[in-house]
C-alpha cells in the first residue's frame, strides 16, 4: 500500500490504473469499523485487478468557527493500519495548504438539500464538503465512491452534484455500521463520557420506535417523546424527510428518512432510519 502526501505523487501513482476500477472512500481518517467496512466495500467493487484510494484529511472549510476543527482527532498512524488491513491500495493523506492556494476564490455549493437538516444547523458545511469532494474527485478520478448512509444528507447532496455537474462516477451508499447496541458508528463517538455512551443508543431506538406509528406527526411526536427521555439529551432537530428531496415529508406516500441530530454532552450525534411508505 502506498501513501502520497501530494497531488502530484497521488496522480502519479494512479496514472497506470486507468484500464481498472478506480473506487474511492473519502474519509477525515479517525477511522473505525464502519470505515473499514467501506474500504472492504470498495476493494469488493474495485477487483482483484482495481484500485481501492482511501483519503483521510480533515476538511477545514466544512468546519464552523465554534466547531471542532482543532480537536478534531487524527490517529495517522492507526488509520494507515485500517487502511492496510482493509484492502486499501493507496492513501490519499494532504495537508491543508496542498489541498487549498491561499487565495483561493472558487466553490462548489447546493442551494437546494442543504438548506435543511445538518445545512441549517451547520451554515456553509455543505459547501466545504461539496468543494473538497469534488477536488476529490479531480484528482482521484475514480470510477465509484463510497459514502456511508449515517450522513444520508451529505449522500443526497453528492449524488445531486455528481448528476448536476456530469461527473463520470458512481456514488454508492453504504449501510449503516453500527456498534452491537446500535449507536451509529461515528467518530465523534469519543467525545462521549461512560455515562453518556451507556444512554447514546436511545436515539436509534427512539427512531426505531417512532417509525412505527402511521401519520408524520405521529412520527415526530413520538419521536420527540422518546429521544427527551434520554438522560442530557438534547433535539438538535427531528426530522421526517421525503428521501430523494429532503423536504418534510406530509405523507407516507413515498419512501421517507427519519433523521436526528442529538447532543450529547460535546458530541453531536446523528442518525437516520428509512421509513417505508405505508398502503
Amino acid at each position: 500500500m502506498k501513501i502520497a502526501k501530494t497531488v502530484a505523487v497521488a496522480r502519479r501513482s494512479l496514472r497506470a490504473t486507468r484500464n481498472a476500477p478506480v473506487v474511492l472512500v473519502p474519509t477525515m481518517g479517525a477511522l473505525h469499523h464502519g470505515h473499514a467496512a467501506l474500504i472492504r466495500k470498495a476493494r469488493q467493487l474495485a477487483g482483484r485487478k482495481g484500485t481501492v484510494v482511501v483519503s483521510i484529511f480533515v476538511n477545514p472549510i466544512q468546519f464552523g468557527p465554534k466547531e471542532d476543527f482543532a480537536s478534531y482527532p487524527r490517529p495517522f498512524a492507526r488509520d494507515v493500519k485500517v487502511c492496510r488491513e482493509s484492502g486499501a491500495d493507496l492513501v490519499f493523506a494532504p495537508a491543508p495548504e496542498e489541498m487549498y492556494v491561499e487565495d483561493r476564490s472558487i466553490i462548489v455549493d447546493e442551494g437546494s438539500l442543504s438548506a435543511h437538516l445538518c445545512g441549517a444547523s451547520r451554515p456553509g458545511h455543505f459547501r466545504g464538503v461539496c468543494t473538497v469532494v469534488a477536488k476529490l474527485f479531480l484528482i482521484v478520478q475514480p470510477d465509484i465512491a463510497i459514502f456511508g448512509e449515517k450522513d444520508y444528507q451529505q449522500l443526497a447532496i453528492l449524488r445531486r452534484m455528481v448528476r448536476d455537474l456530469n461527473f463520470p462516477i458512481e456514488i454508492v451508499g453504504h449501510p449503516t455500521i453500527r456498534e452491537a447496541d446500535g449507536l451509529a458508528t461515528s467518530s465523534r463517538n469519543a467525545y462521549l463520557t461512560p455515562d453518556e455512551r451507556a444512554v447514546a443508543p436511545g436515539i436509534q431506538a427512539a427512531l426505531q420506535e417512532a417509525a412505527q406509528r402511521k401519520t408524520p406527526v405521529a412520527i415526530l411526536n413520538t419521536g420527540l417523546k422518546l429521544i427527551s427521555r434520554i438522560p442530557g439529551a438534547r433535539v438538535d432537530y427531528l426530522k421526517l424527510v421525503d428521501a430523494e428531496t429532503l423536504q418534510d415529508a406530509k405523507s407516507l406516500s413515498r419512501p421517507a428518512r427519519l433523521a436526528a441530530a442529538v447532543f450529547l454532552g460535546k458530541a453531536r450525534l446523528i442518525d437516520n432510519i428509512a421509513v417505508l411508505p405505508r398502503p
